[in-house]
């Protein structure tokens, strides 16, 4: 037979001062997994999202991302030219080929410099990314020394604000608009022509083809093994593409949250393992007429673990409320793939809350696991002895 929930509660409340300071204890470390969580899901959000399950990006076989890539001119016409890549209402082919490279820049307010990446687009690159939208200003014109900036990196680069110039390859080039990009990691790039920016950096080769098959993902990889020049190439859905791209980071994050996170703990979890040690003691005649009249060592058990937790779910709760503020907060860090800026904002979701209570819950476990096996194996006599 087990003890009603009310007891518990009722020692809870008795007891305030000591289950208030441990409550404290916990939610602090709740509230430190919670924004560590939300941060490593901000990045993989912003990344993993980027890319669309109807594209198919296409870069050198054996690259890892974009700047490890390099297509010439032929074979990005190949591309343009198979009848598995679909075509617009004026019969252009759906796709973009695209010059993608890393650059430094001061960052906004002076405060050093870091890694920008630049990416020059050409052909139907806003069909087949119909997320882009124009925030502020205009699209840079075709053909011109103009760019466009994402939204959340012109936030934190010096020059990436509308009538801006930036000085990259002895060029300057202007400002004239922000986009954004439902919050993916396009938003922390530089936009422009590529057939102009392939000429101000001197190359000759393009990064990456990103298209959208007529027939789906099955008939483009048909083409490719019929087609022996693109052999040396490699085909992936873009979604999956960005997907990996994020994997690298968010474990590193999600590892880091948890290391800090075990380390404070242990202080959380001694907390309560002393409130309820200091219970167990103060409640020896209560122990004992617990088991004068019937209830059994389990039901000891049962019961002062249940008051560890409902310890540590209070504050557990509490941590998760007190993190809750962060959702949304832009941050960034530097994208391991591109080696470049990654701008992205904070997320709270559901998962990461649940995996805070998770953490709460089992900081109770540990802590009220040995004060309550040393109420569970208290005797009448000894227990009446020490009254």
């Amino acid at each position: 037979m087990a003890l009603p929930l009310g007891y518990n509660l009722r020692n809870l409340l008795v007891r305030r001062t000591a289950t208030l300071m441990s409550m404290g204890g916990i939610a602090l470390v709740v509230a430190v997994f919670v924004v560590v969580s939300a941060l490593a899901e901000g990045f993989r959000s912003a990344v993993s999202e980027t890319g669309s399950p109807e594209n198919v990006i296409v870069m050198r076989d054996g690259a890892t991302s974009e700047i490890e890539s390099a297509m010439n001119r032929e074979v990005v016409d190949l591309l343009r030219s198979l009848p598995e890549v679909g075509r617009d209402a004026a019969g252009r082919p759906l796709a973009s080929a695209d010059m993608v490279l890393v650059v430094n820049h001061p960052r906004l307010g002076g405060e050093g410099s870091t890694n920008v990446t630049v990416r020059g687009v050409s052909g139907a690159w806003r069909e087949v990314r119909p997320s882009l939208a124009i925030a502020a200003g205009r699209w840079f014109t075709p053909g011109s020394e103009e760019v466009v900036v994402g939204e959340a990196l012109s936030r934190r680069v010096a020059d990436c604000q509308i009538g801006g110039t930036l000085k990259q390859s002895g060029r300057a080039w202007k400002v004239v608009g922000t986009f954004t990009a439902e919050g993916t990691a396009h938003e922390s790039e530089v936009w422009g022509d590529a057939d102009v920016m392939l000429d101000a950096f001197q190359r000759e080769v393009y990064q990456s083809v990103t298209l959208r098959p007529s027939g789906g993902e099955s008939g483009l990889v048909a083409a490719f093994e019929r087609e022996l020049r693109l052999k040396s190439l490699q085909a992936e859905r873009e979604d999956r593409y960005y997907a990996k791209q994020s994997e690298d980071v968010t474990l590193f994050l999600r590892t880091l949250g948890l290391v800090v996170t075990v380390v404070m703990s242990i202080g959380a979890i001694f907390g309560a393992m002393n409130t309820m040690y200091a219970s167990v003691a103060h409640r020896s005649r209560e122990i004992g007429t617990l088991l004068a009249i019937g209830f059994g060592p389990s039901a000891i058990f049962l019961a002062f673990l249940v008051e560890s937790l409902l310890l540590a779910a209070a504050g557990a709760l509490v941590g998760c409320l007190l993190a809750m503020p962060v959702d949304g907060l832009a941050t960034g860090t530097s994208n391991w793939a591109t080696f470049s800026e990654m701008a992205f904002e904070l997320r709270v979701t559901p998962a990461v809350l649940r995996g805070g209570l998770l953490f709460g819950l089992v900081m109770g476990v540990v802590g009220g696991a040995l004060p309550a096996l040393r109420a569970a194996r208290s005797t009448i006599v000894v227990v009446l002895r020490r009254t």
